[in-house]
């Protein structure tokens, strides 16, 4: 395997007032003069006691967001920067509150969302001995869900370590980082720091990049397998130009957490499983495998046998080295997705003429004859009556199969849902959107165990005043559970029955609106009140199979 990075060379902004010359200013000042040359003005957290000197005299320019529980928080923030493409900061409370946020630090770094996370800790005077609060190793706590953590040895030394986080958040790939900072540095003096601009883009090493070209063009039969990055990059235009350059059917790269090729496209051939022979036999004819922003390939249970068929060549474009020195066989290109398909559309085409794939069959049309909601209708309904332009932020996985089918997404920035597996992102990052975004529709689509990791989001949803729709599968458990623990041959597992959830009352008591459909014709109506409502509303939907 062939690894190759060729980074774009960054041009400095020249500050207006050098560093080093600049009249000393607070901690505070320094850090907030930074952020603002950043484009950040929004800080999402959950205050404590350690962290309360940052927000003295708090700028009037910022605005604070705040979250009920720090999960909660991290996930608002990543849904925020996601729909921006630009940095989010975020506070937590010292050792306890970065626990709390674990879960969602560990899917930020999936996401590769852009986060600085400033944690509180105890006061310098006190880290001789054991205080109360004291996060004992800001460096270890948070590893390896951040890219960089960091206190500083130094009151002064702070606004500095902030500037590196800044730039290492945004350095690709994209990811949380963390800085550390004592309570009592807040007040002390420091030089201020200039931001600065650091180059975000690789580019691929021309020869590599070139063979790629070659292969592509004199492929019998290629394919096209897309990731997150594709969208990320803003690259699905692109990517779509070159799969009609060359005729290649274009798969959803396993867990795939964004869209990243438009489902109705004629050449979309589906989602390819997370399964080492599942992936083998949907690309089996294929003598050229291109992946485009996607790990080669992500597996969710054992397998065996080879990764792709014998005499299949495969491609890697990434811009992620430890996902490239990982992928088991062929070329890897480590690069930004956009231009190296750009440059690829510039300089090949294909050497013969090749006929176009036979289309995906469309899903048939759901129709329910008995009294309950199926999930495939509820979905089928959802994409009937959404909004154009709407965002989908899903996180109910045993309802992910059948949105597959009835839910296309056709556009950038249109479907969003957790990259590791960890329940509790969808409803707090669709908060988070929906602050970012307020000219789309963000439609929540959870299962009701799902909803119940951050319902306190809810709360926040009514206090920003966001244009969300919840939609709450309540199939009554952990269906996902149940249908993955027959793999193990468990017929049923302990644990996977929920009951007795009141998600409209659950919804008014935090300041938003909703209701509950328990029949199949009230669905359509049910859905049309969400989206007309000026405040967030929740629809709990209770299906069976």
């Amino acid at each position: 395997m062939n690894v190759v990075n060729s980074a774009t060379p960054a041009t400095p902004a020249t500050p207006e007032v050098p560093a080093a010359s600049a009249a000393p200013v607070t901690v505070r000042q320094a850090v907030f003069d930074l952020l603002r040359g950043h484009g950040v003005d929004t800080v999402f957290g959950n205050p404590g006691s350690t962290e309360l000197p940052m927000f003295r005299d708090f700028p009037a320019d910022f605005r604070y967001v705040l979250g009920l529980q720090e999960s909660v928080v991290v996930a608002m923030a990543d849904g925020h920067a996601q729909a921006t493409r630009r940095l989010a900061v975020v506070n937590l409370h010292s050792a306890a509150g970065v626990g709390h946020a674990m879960g969602s630090l560990y899917t930020a770094a999936k996401t590769r969302a852009p986060l600085v996370v400033i944690a509180g800790q105890q006061s310098r005077s006190l880290l001789h001995g054991e205080p109360y609060l004291l996060n004992e190793d800001p460096g270890l706590l948070a590893s390896p869900h951040v890219k960089w953590s960091r206190e500083p040895a130094r009151p002064e030394d702070v606004p500095a370590a902030i500037a590196r986080a800044c730039h290492l958040a945004l350095t690709p790939p994209m990811g949380p980082v963390m800085v550390s900072v004592p309570a009592d540095d807040w007040d002390r003096p420091a030089s201020p720091v200039a931001p600065r601009k650091v180059g975000t883009v690789l580019n691929a090493d021309p020869e590599l990049l070139a063979e790629t070209g070659r292969a592509l063009a004199g492929a019998r039969s290629p394919a096209f397998v897309v990731g997150a990055e594709v969208d990320r990059e803003q690259a699905l235009d692109d990517v779509v130009e070159l799969a009609e350059a060359h005729g290649a059917r274009v798969w959803a790269a396993p867990m795939s957490h964004r869209c990243s090729f438009p489902e109705r496209h004629p050449l979309f051939a589906g989602f390819l499983p997370p399964v080492r022979e599942g992936v083998v036999a949907e690309l089996a004819g294929h003598d050229l495998v291109l992946v485009l922003g996607a790990p080669a390939f992500t597996y969710h249970v054992p397998g065996e046998g080879p990764f792709l068929s014998p005499g299949t060549r495969l491609y890697q474009f990434t811009d992620d080295a430890q996902r490239a020195a990982w992928t088991p066989e062929g070329v890897s290109v480590l690069t930004s997705v956009r231009p190296a398909v750009r440059q690829i559309l510039a300089a090949h085409g294909p050497d013969r003429p090749r006929s176009r794939p036979a289309p995906r069959r469309p899903a048939e049309r759901v129709t329910v004859t008995g009294p309950y909601v199926t999930p495939s209708y509820l979905v089928q309904t959802l994409a009937d009556l959404r909004p154009k332009g709407s965002v989908i932020v899903e996180e109910a996985p045993s309802t992910r199969p059948v949105m597959c089918e009835h839910l296309p997404n056709d556009g950038p920035d249109s479907f969003f849902t957790t990259a590791g597996g960890a329940l509790g992102y969808g409803l707090p990052a669709a908060v988070g959107m929906a602050l970012a975004r307020p000219d789309r529709q963000v439609i929540a689509v959870l299962g009701d165990g799902s909803a119940m990791y951050a319902i306190q989001a809810l709360w926040s949803a009514a206090r920003l005043g966001v244009r969300l729709v919840v939609v709450v599968v309540d199939n009554g458990g952990y269906a996902t559970v149940d249908s993955f623990a027959r793999r193990f041959g468990i017929d049923k597992p302990s644990g996977t029955e929920l009951g007795g959830l009141d998600f409209p009352g659950l919804a008014a008591a935090q300041g938003c609106s909703g209701e509950q459909v328990t029949r199949p014709e009230a669905l359509g109506q049910a859905l049309r009140r969400a989206f007309e409502s000026p405040l967030p509303y929740v629809v709990s939907v209770v299906v069976r199979q």
